[in-house]
């Protein structure tokens, strides 16, 4: 019942692609290509755990189990607006800004970042594009899970701009 791949072992936590089946590795709405899919991740927050603003390098499919979690969400051209660290850097793909609190003297590019807003909820599920940044705060007790499927190209022209690839 693990779809299309092939390593799928019965006695491992492989029983999670039963529960959630849209992860199956097989091509559908949230994985666009299962031999690039690296397993399912779930992960547990607490009321006002952060999850600083940083990009991945691959599509990114989330789906909240329970409780909620806001999303503040931009597109990498935005990147110039980040002061994000730089790619060699031990947290290269993040944002040295608080964005709970910037420093507005320190980053002013800041003031002009443009941003999306969402707030999921339990049963939501959130496609995350290659390269498209994501802050994310725990707003209560919260559970999600996860899995990636490769990568596009048709973001990275933003985030080359910015200094990564």
């Amino acid at each position: 019942s693990c779809g299309a791949w092939e390593s799928c072992k019965s006695s491992g936590s492989e029983f999670i692609f039963d529960e959630l089946t849209f992860f199956q590795p097989k091509k559908s709405l949230y994985i666009v290509d299962p031999r690039m899919q690296k397993g399912v991740h779930c992960r547990f927050g607490m009321r006002g755990v952060i999850a600083e603003n940083h990009f991945d390098g691959s599509r990114n499919s989330i789906a909240l189990m329970g409780g909620e979690r806001r999303y503040l969400l931009s597109h990498p051209r935005n990147c110039g607006e980040m002061a994000l660290y730089p790619n060699k850097h031990p947290s290269a793909r993040h944002s040295a800004v608080d964005w709970s609190n910037p420093d507005l003297k320190k980053y002013p590019e800041f003031k002009d970042l443009m941003v999306h807003e969402i707030v999921l909820q339990a049963g939501d599920v959130l496609y995350l594009p290659t390269n498209y940044f994501h802050y994310i705060i725990s707003l209560d007790l919260n559970y999600q899970c996860n899995t990636r499927s490769g990568a596009t190209d048709e973001l990275r022209e933003y985030i080359k701009d910015c200094g990564f690839y």
